[in-house]
């Protein structure tokens, strides 16, 4: 949903049927955000400072004041704002993310312990190696040697 926004380079002023346009692109923001429960909401991502993207939330601000007096809930409040991102977005042409958070379980391994793991995992190999170095044959032993060098040129002899 691009919508061409055209700002004059001398006052940064937007033209009023896109102003029209674009309340229209925010009503529709807020009513889908207000359904949607916080935790599936997607986190958006910063947006680049431009010209044009400060024009288009200069002009988003002054209506969200309507939105914003009518309300007395929190949460009510946190459904307009996001609405009213989701809409600069929009009209702004940037991408948006995946409806529905990409959740991380807590049964999820951090990456910092997979990162101690692997260093675990090498340096398993690395005993194993220096073992077939010094003359230990163990299948087990070969085996991962073998695995270790598919691929490569190198032979076991």
């Amino acid at each position: 949903m691009d919508l061409p926004v055209v700002v004059d380079s001398n006052d940064d002023e937007i033209v009023s049927h896109e102003l029209e346009q674009m309340r229209i692109i925010l009503d529709e923001a807020i009513l889908e955000t207000r359904s949607i429960p916080l935790e599936n909401r997607p986190r958006l991502p910063r947006i680049p400072l431009s010209k044009r993207n400060r024009a288009v939330v200069r002009a988003l601000n002054p209506m969200l004041v309507t939105y914003l007096e009518a309300n007395r809930d929190l949460c009510e409040t946190d459904s307009i704002l996001f609405g009213a991102a989701v809409a600069v977005f929009r009209i702004i042409g940037a991408n948006l993310p995946m409806a529905g958070r990409t959740t991380r379980q807590s049964s999820a391994i951090p990456a910092w312990r997979k990162r101690i793991e692997d260093i675990a995992k090498a340096r398993a190999l690395i005993g194993r190696l220096t073992s077939f170095r010094s003359g230990n044959y163990r299948p087990r032993i070969v085996r991962t040697v073998r695995m270790a060098f598919a691929g490569t040129n190198i032979s076991l002899s």
